[in-house]
């Protein structure tokens, strides 16, 4: 055979091979048409695409809340429904025996109509029942996990994505002096993604200066003190000098929140070193758009990690009590 016609016949039988493949793709297209009518929905992963499935248009729900649900619809859950929606969320991790504590903190949010959840690291819940406010509150128990471990596994950020602000606290907080509601008003004039409130020295336990609370003004974003490990002259603008809060008391905006829980290893015990990089998250400029609340200011009481005390740390909460007691 000649090279010219063995030439046409493989071109002839290519494209009958394609004109075959296209008609069956363009079948199996029709055919699947057929069998599933609705646009088929993707969501972007950062590491792959992921089919959700063939559903309706207009009944994808991508994300949650933490708002509890009466089983059975009354006419008294249908008028809770017409009450004002919850922006804000409160988690804290919390053992009995920091009760008393646990209860001003969430009596104060609760008035300011928070969200409330609260990891239980001892395994008690039952013993925080008498309160009024425990059946409003969602409880979740895993024995001897920190905050950090909670919020990494019942924190999705498209579980939180209803509120605007997400207080991630420790429960040994003094609030005396702190209102959230203040508070966030504050926040949102600074237009600040993850600030913190500032600690009264005389009665906290300080680790770094840019948390003391200053006695003029609002808030601080920077502080300038040759004293500290880290020199924090003028030209310092890292943490802990600038753009840091601290790890026991931090808030997050939603957008920020989204970030914090990818940067949080799912590992984490403790939450050692994780304040230096929390400023990485603020959604600019995080000299900026990281701040400390000085008017709404806490209480750092330093309780040890879950629960326990050290002798260090009760000599620590007497001299508070005693500073209390002078007070009165």
């Amino acid at each position: 055979m000649k090279p010219k016609s063995c030439f046409m016949v493989m071109a002839v039988v290519m494209f009958f091979v394609v004109y075959k493949l296209t008609k069956f793709q363009q079948t199996q297209e029709e055919m699947v048409s057929i069998s599933h009518p609705f646009d088929s929905m993707v969501e972007e992963d950062t590491t792959e695409a992921v089919k959700i499935g063939y559903l309706p248009q207009g009944i994808i729900e991508s994300q949650s809340d933490l708002e509890l649900k009466p089983l059975w619809l009354t006419k008294s859950s249908n008028l809770q429904k017409d009450d004002q929606p919850r922006k804000n969320l409160l988690a804290m991790a919390v053992g009995i025996k920091q009760k008393k504590n646990v209860d001003d903190i969430v009596n104060k949010f609760f008035s300011e109509n928070f969200t409330v959840i609260l990891f239980h690291y001892d395994g008690n819940v039952n013993d925080w029942h008498d309160f009024e406010w425990s059946d409003s509150a969602i409880h979740i128990v895993a024995n001897h996990q920190t905050k950090w471990w909670f919020a990494k596994r019942f924190m999705h950020p498209d579980v939180v994505s209803a509120y605007d602000y997400i207080f991630l606290w420790d429960e040994d907080l003094g609030i005396d002096n702190f209102h959230p509601g203040r508070y966030l008003k504050i926040v949102e004039s600074e237009r600040l993604d993850i600030s913190q409130p500032a600690l009264d020295p005389s009665l906290s336990e300080v680790h770094h200066r840019i948390t003391i609370r200053r006695s003029k003004g609002n808030l601080h974003r920077k502080v300038s003190d040759s004293r500290t490990r880290r020199r924090c002259s003028g030209t310092n603008n890292g943490p802990p000098c600038s753009g840091f809060v601290e790890g026991m008391a931090p808030v997050f905006s939603r957008p920020a929140w989204r970030c914090v829980w990818h940067l949080i290893q799912n590992d984490l015990i403790h939450g050692w070193g994780i304040d230096y990089k929390l400023g990485y998250c603020a959604q600019g400029d995080r000299t900026k758009r990281v701040g400390v609340i000085d008017s709404e200011y806490v209480v750092h009481q330093g309780v040890k990690t879950l629960g326990g005390f050290s002798e260090e740390q009760n000599t620590f909460l007497r001299r508070v009590q005693t500073s209390k007691e002078k007070e009165c």
